[in-house]
């Protein structure tokens, strides 16, 4: 299955808080399957304890480790903010949500690392007209 599909993506999220933003991205993932509904808790509560903000205007909420059980499958959410959100005082414009089934998180974050790492590539992130294009930058992630 893969880990990033295109119901999963949205450029027209509506939060304009770090803690909307982590429910908007739970939600994806409750709705894709990936976790149960108390993974918001478990994003928050990993929040609490480190922020997830990655820097590149990037920030990947998560569970805990002691979240395991409330993740049914791998599974990625994307959210594109046109109006940077206030993540801890860095501006962000993407929210990914992550969930990894038996560690499966490590490999998915290390792809997301990869493209982020890069400002030509969040600069085509940043530009794509539609989810569409926005899967198809982050494709590698299903490989």
């Amino acid at each position: 299955m893969a880990v990033l599909s295109l119901e999963q993506i949205t450029t027209s999220p509506r939060a304009t808080t770090k803690e909307e933003a982590i429910k908007e991205a739970a939600d994806m993932l409750v709705a894709a399957g990936a976790v149960t509904p108390d993974y918001a808790d478990a994003m928050r509560e990993r929040e609490a304890s480190v922020s997830t903000y990655m820097g590149n205007l990037l920030a990947i909420p998560h569970g805990t480790n002691e979240s395991k059980e409330s993740i049914l499958d791998s599974g990625l959410s994307v959210a594109r903010y046109e109006t940077p959100l206030d993540w801890d005082g860095n501006p962000v414009k993407f929210v990914i949500g992550i969930a990894g089934k038996d560690g499966g998180h490590l490999e998915m974050l290390s792809k997301i690392a990869v493209v982020f790492a890069d400002e030509d590539e969040v600069a085509k992130l940043e530009a794509a007209p539609d989810a569409a294009a926005i899967l198809q930058l982050l494709g590698d992630v299903n490989e």
